[in-house]
């Protein structure tokens, strides 16, 4: 038996790796193991004293009774909240300080892809809503995101490393407690904002992680299983896209009733693109070809039982339960927006046709219906990529078609490897720098894998040629722009602006939609947004 290796003992461990007993790298200000877990390490808060009062504990911060020691203000908290003792390290006081003010002078200007017009809401005015909200989810994830935006620019900093980590954390602990607790007309615009903040912080988190997983064997009897990754080394789908932007449409539509009145959230809202499907000519467009056999694909599926009741949608928004009317907003919205603004089909509007598909029980039809909506929205953003336009596909897509991602359908991972290359044109985005080339290569590396096979991937790699020409496209001197023979047409200028002035805004798509659910006939007029100035 071969000599044991010798080791450091861990003698100053954190008390919860101790309880645990599990080794503590003792890392300073929390240690590896409570950072992994997202959990409090109480080297964060030496000797500190929980008092009475509302909100939870900063990141870096301790509370002590105010009898045995002298105060000092925080850079933010809640009102009545405990102040903060000078036991806090210095170091995170300077740590905060430089996080919000990087936040205000360079981040909040990159968290919109769309125009400007948001800028100012979110330098001034989110940080205006953190200050004087009841919990302190926002102001941790407005922290949260100005320390993975540095940790782009400094990826060796370990502190800025531990800090995105710990107020990511923070922020979700928080956001979870006040979802179970239920939206109201008081803290509506703080999770809406922060729901944001989270989906933007999803997505940017996959460029510094390592994936953990890939897809395992396919079985000999051809079935296809859900969720069959295996534990090591390679490639994994980024389903946390999905998770996170229908988490911030489900919880839109159950605030909806007070966001609709908010001078903050009315321009957010407004700066996306609406969208303007074209379900009639799907087969005719640029990504008509995602569709090529469809029908036979249709054929080998099962029919569900007549009367089978489809089991009822719940999201997770953001990694958290979102409340009962947030997972029914969800499954409106994903109904609905199935189907898109402002056109039509088949002589249908396209809210008759997304009610009914909140009906079907037709395994065939729901799958159809998911696969050429998902080809619309790309089509439709293919139009106008500057625009934002791509963002909208992981927000809009039904539920049927996330499924088929999670059951790893080679059609649908076609259409999601079209998805992330039109994502190259937002390469100068910092959370969005070089996801088309990652993503897109990660999807054909399946197609490539014994998952499939050499008949599958023969089959479908003219269908991927495009997205791995788009993602691979490198002009330093111009990141985010594809020339148009590349790209397949030149974007839309004069007729993009003209297909806006024709479309409703969001707000009063939004408003159709959630009329649907409520079963509320009208709703009074959106109070004008005020000017800040």
């Amino acid at each position: 038996m071969p000599p044991r290796r010798s080791h450091k003992k861990s003698r100053d461990g954190c008390r919860r790796c101790k309880s645990r007993k599990i080794k503590c790298d003792e890392v300073h200000p929390r240690c590896g193991n409570c950072t992994k877990h997202g959990v409090d390490c109480d080297f964060e808060h030496p000797g500190a004293v929980r008092i009475g009062g509302g909100g939870l504990n900063s990141p870096g911060s301790t509370r002590t009774s105010p009898s045995t020691s002298s105060t000092a203000n925080p850079l933010y908290r809640s009102p009545g909240a405990p102040i903060l003792s000078q036991t806090t390290p210095p170091a995170n006081k300077i740590l905060e300080l430089r996080l919000m003010h990087h936040y205000t002078a360079i981040t909040s200007k990159t968290i919109t892809v769309t125009t400007p017009t948001t800028e100012e809401v979110w330098r001034e005015l989110v940080p205006q809503i953190a200050f004087g909200a009841n919990s302190q989810h926002l102001a941790d994830s407005i922290l949260a995101i100005s320390a993975l935006h540095l940790r782009s620019i400094y990826p060796h900093d370990q502190e800025i490393v531990r800090a995105s980590h710990a107020y990511m954390a923070s922020s979700l602990r928080e956001y979870s407690n006040i979802l179970t607790r239920g939206i109201n007309a008081t803290n509506a615009e703080a999770l809406f904002l922060t729901s944001t903040l989270i989906a933007i912080q999803s997505t940017a988190t996959r460029v510094f992680t390592k994936d953990e997983s890939v897809v395992a064997p396919q079985p000999g009897d051809g079935t296809i299983l859900k969720n069959r990754i295996a534990p090591v080394g390679g490639y994994s789908l980024p389903l946390s896209w999905f998770h996170a932007f229908q988490g911030v449409k489900a919880l839109t539509a159950a605030s909806w009733q007070w966001l609709r009145h908010s001078n903050v959230v009315i321009p957010i809202i407004n700066s996306q693109p609406v969208l303007q499907l074209d379900f009639a000519s799907n087969h005719c467009t640029h990504f008509g070809h995602l569709l090529d056999g469809l029908e036979q694909e249709l054929a080998m599926l099962p029919y569900d039982e007549p009367g089978q009741v489809p089991p009822s949608p719940t999201w997770e928004a953001n990694g958290v339960n979102a409340t009962a009317a947030a997972a029914a907003a969800a499954a409106m919205f994903t109904a609905s927006t199935s189907l898109g603004a402002g056109s039509s089909a088949n002589g249908q509007t396209q809210e008759t046709s997304g009610l009914g598909s909140l009906t079907s029980s037709n395994t065939r039809q729901s799958t159809k219906q998911a696969y050429e909506h998902a080809v619309a929205v790309l089509n439709w953003a293919h139009k106008i990529p500057h625009k934002g336009s791509p963002l909208a596909f992981p927000a809009t897509v039904s539920r049927r078609f996330a499924e088929l991602l999670e059951e790893r359908r080679p059609r649908a991972l076609a259409i999601l490897a079209s998805f992330f290359a039109l994502l190259k044109c937002h390469d100068s985005t910092w959370w969005l720098r070089g996801m088309a080339r990652r993503e897109v290569l990660g999807i054909v590396s399946l197609f490539n894998s014994d998952y499939f096979g050499p008949e599958i991937e023969r089959q479908w790699w003219p269908h991927l040629e495009w997205s791995v020409r788009v993602a691979l496209h490198d002009d330093r001197a111009n990141p985010g722009y594809i020339p148009p023979e590349l790209w397949g047409s030149s974007w839309l200028t004069a007729d993009e602006t003209e297909l806006r002035n024709e479309a409703p805004n969001f707000v009063s798509h939004i408003e159709m939609l959630t009329e649907m659910i409520s079963g509320i006939q009208s709703f009074p007029a959106p109070e004008p947004a005020r000017s800040s100035s």
